[in-house]
């Protein structure tokens, strides 16, 4: 049937298992009701042509009222019993009940025309919205359509395409220039550009070669690659995005919860006014003899009154809000945290990952271009963040062979033996172990000291860079009305100090464990109505991401456990996503508003005009199909990101 489960109403259960079974109702509906535009027609249609017929016969004429009658019960007779089986089976009064109680009304006070226009406009108007709301899914849709339908593998030399929900871990797929990636894997053949757009909202392509690591849902711009499959369909980057843009519906804002509450005692609170108005005004006013006036009046209030303009809207409003910000590479994951990122006040950053790179390199050396070559070589061997640094630096190939022995000095360093010299790289300790009295370059942060056959040879400073948009970010969302920002992080004073006044936020906390840093936060959250949010990398700052009001990862797309214990995540690694996200948020919020007091404020003036007489129930028809109507176009609105 229709929309007109919309305000469910059950005295037997709790509020949310309520507003649950009120959802599933609504939703199963609209489904079936508006799923098609031939069912629509088909009794609309036919009671149209009736209608314009009665129009020419004359006016009292028994056929007149037969052919009226026959057209009422050809557009209505669904809603007719829709409404009986609500309230008998279901005990509650929706919009089906509505139109049932104010037309048969009509009919009692021989309006039989107004009767046949009120079924016949509703039922146009409730296919409109079924189309508005169809093309609004399909653009939210189309926003995420990250799902391409087949993939390639070979068999027997030849190409063959199979649904990717087919393809095991440690298959191979072929992915052809144009096509989209489906799995997520590691290029073991070929080299292209990516566009990941559709994942990270970021429109520059990128460079992709053997052994890096690409994503389903990106886009193969250039020459042919073959992807070793790690994570099944299921498990891809792609799937986990689209199952939590889906799931973030059940995650309601207040808004959303407000109106679902609202809807249902509004309902009741109108039939019972057009009861007084009906039964109660004629009385008080001593016009017993215009009762068929004032009820006839209470009918214009029922056929106005319906509230699913709101019950609609807002929810689309708010699924749209979580559209458009996947578009743009962020994931929120509940309508909820769109009201929540609208009213962020603060905000507490990691370092390491969010603020800055989270790769090391060399900020500057004392050594010689010689000491440095050899330094390359010593550390050439070792995986340590130091080590890749500093080989990443020397730039030039490495011969293995001039490398004869490599030891860990646990706690201190390591001593290599290099074309015959030993290459101590370590702290002070290993330093004063190997040289006599050494006088050592002072290290304010991230170094390490170079020793080369017992005596000192200078040091090497490191730095994590800072990221280009983090400075921007910080401007941005102190703009958006973010009153404080600091940052926590495990790194030392020296090094937190510096990165906090390069990127101008309000302070900083050092040397934090995962514990300290929630309960730094929890002293940033104890104030009343100050929503907070933590941004971090996700990985290693899961207790505190759960913690804030409002977790944020970065550059999370391939973090399973970023996507678990955030609340929205960033697909890229720009901080300045956060403050687009704020942007969409409040346009979000901002064209909720506009539709509750929009719908309410027109609702309620047509209600007084209708009681006053100045306006008849074509009209009262008439607006409550255009509030419905506007409310779900300008819902629309919020899938465009906001400049």
């Amino acid at each position: 049937m229709s929309h007109c489960s919309c305000c469910h109403c059950d005295s037997h259960q709790e509020e949310h298992n309520h507003e649950h079974d009120h959802d599933h109702k609504h939703n199963h509906n609209h489904d079936h009701d508006h799923g098609s535009l031939k069912s629509n027609l088909i009794k609309i249609i036919p009671a149209a042509i009736l209608f314009i017929v009665s129009f020419f016969l004359p006016e009292g004429w028994v056929v007149n009222y037969i052919i009226l009658i026959l057209a009422y019960l050809i557009v209505g007779h669904e809603t007719i019993i829709e409404a009986v089986k609500d309230l008998v089976k279901e005990h509650y009064i929706g919009e089906c009940f509505l139109m049932t109680l104010a037309s048969v009304g009509a009919i009692a006070v021989g309006e039989v025309s107004e009767a046949v226009a009120v079924m016949l406009f509703y039922s146009i108007g409730e296919m409109l919205e079924g189309i508005a709301n169809d093309r609004s899914r399909k653009s939210i849709t189309a926003l995420l359509d990250l799902h391409p339908d087949s993939v390639n593998i070979r068999q027997n030399g030849e190409l063959v395409k199979v649904a990717p929900e087919e393809v095991k871990a440690g298959d191979t797929v072929i992915v052809l220039a144009g096509e989209r990636i489906a799995l997520d894997g590691k290029i073991i053949f070929g080299e292209t550009t990516l566009d990941n757009s559709a994942l990270t909202g970021e429109s520059l392509p990128v460079n992709a070669a053997v052994g890096d690591t690409v994503f389903g849902g990106g886009i193969n711009c250039s020459g042919t690659i073959e992807v070793l499959v790690e994570k099944e369909y299921h498990d891809s980057a792609a799937a986990r995005i689209l199952e939590l843009v889906k799931e973030a519906q059940s995650k309601k804002a207040k808004a959303e919860r407000f109106i679902s509450r609202f809807a249902r005692r509004y309902t009741l609170t109108v039939v019972a006014l057009a009861a007084i108005v009906a039964f109660i005004f004629p009385i008080f006013t001593g016009y017993l003899d215009t009762f068929s006036t004032w009820f006839y009046r209470a009918l214009v209030m029922l056929v106005v009154s319906c509230p699913c303009a709101l019950v609609i809207s807002v929810p689309l409003t708010l699924f749209a809000g979580v559209g458009c910000a996947s578009s743009k590479g962020i994931l929120i994951k509940g309508t909820n945290y769109i009201e929540q990122l609208s009213k962020l006040k603060t905000l507490a950053l990691d370092k390491t990952g969010t603020i800055t790179q989270g790769v090391l390199s060399i900020e500057n050396t004392t050594l010689s271009e010689a000491s440095l070559e050899a330094v390359a070589y010593a550390e050439s061997r070792s995986t340590h963040p130091i080590a890749k640094a500093i080989v990443k630096h020397y730039g030039n190939s490495i011969n293995d062979n001039a490398i004869s022995e490599t030891r860990e000095i646990a706690g201190k360093g390591i001593i290599s033996t290099v074309s015959g010299e030993s290459v101590a790289v370590g702290n002070e300790a290993l330093m004063h172990d190997i040289c006599d009295n050494p006088v050592l370059d002072e290290l304010n942060g991230l170094g390490v000291h170079v020793a080369i056959n017992g005596k000192y040879a200078g040091s090497i400073k490191f730095a994590d860079k800072i990221k280009d948009d983090s400075h921007k970010a910080v401007e941005e969302l102190r703009s958006l009305g973010v009153s404080k920002i600091v940052m926590l992080t495990g790194d030392t004073e020296a090094v937190a100090e510096k990165v906090a006044s390069s990127v101008g936020i309000d302070g900083f906390k050092h040397s934090l464990a995962p514990d300290d840093k929630v309960n730094e936060l929890q002293n940033l959250m104890h104030q009343k109505n100050n929503v907070t949010a933590f941004v971090g990398d996700g990985i290693n700052d899961a207790p505190v991401l759960s913690s804030a009001d409002i977790g944020v990862a970065m550059g999370a797309l391939g973090s399973d456990a970023a996507i678990e214990s955030a609340d929205v995540v960033l697909l890229d690694d720009k901080l300045s996503k956060l403050a687009l996200a704020m942007r969409i948020s409040r346009k979000t919020m901002g064209i909720v508003w506009q539709n509750i007091i929009f719908s309410l404020g027109a609702k309620i003036l047509v209600m007084i005009l209708g009681v006053t007489g100045d306006v008849s129930m074509w009209l009262a028809v008439f607006a409550d199909i255009g509030v419905m109507i506007i409310a779900v176009l300008n819902a629309l609105r919020a899938l465009k990101s906001p400049k």
